[in-house]
């Protein structure tokens, strides 16, 4: 059983429930159970929310595609962008024993989806950023 969808969406964040909606119809199709539709939901969203804010220049005119595939035992998301250059999972884990006020800045978006996708993966081709994150389903 494998499927694949994908979406295209500017940047911007008023864009982002198509993406939610396009995860519901996933979810439901693979059988997911609804809290772990509505944590790799989350997951997708804070990646794809990232790229929106931060990969293009304030004004500019971007787009982001995610491509899911859905296969019997797992699932990936390929987010692909052709704004500036960033590896997210470059960035070091925040330190979670710090206070709110001594930790700095940021990070917290893609320790989120760490913990909840099994790999996330970065690579930067044809100036285009892939962000692939995994998941087992079964």
């Amino acid at each position: 059983m494998q499927k694949n969808y994908h979406i295209v969406l500017r940047n911007d964040i008023q864009e982002i429930p198509r993406l939610s909606i396009l995860m519901e119809t996933v979810a439901e199709e693979a059988g997911l159970d609804p809290g772990l539709a509505m944590s790799l939901n989350l997951a997708l969203e804070e990646a794809v929310t990232n790229v929106v804010l931060y990969a293009y220049p304030e004004g500019a005119e971007g787009f982001v595609e995610i491509d899911i595939l859905l296969e019997a035992h797992y699932m990936e998301f390929t987010v692909i962008d052709s704004g500036v250059a960033f590896d997210p999972t470059a960035k070091p884990d925040p330190d979670l024993t710090l206070g709110v006020e001594e930790r700095p800045i940021g990070g917290l978006g893609i320790f989120l989806v760490k913990q909840i996708m099994d790999q996330v993966l970065y690579e930067r081709k044809n100036d285009r950023n892939y962000l692939r994150m995994i998941k087992k389903i079964q």
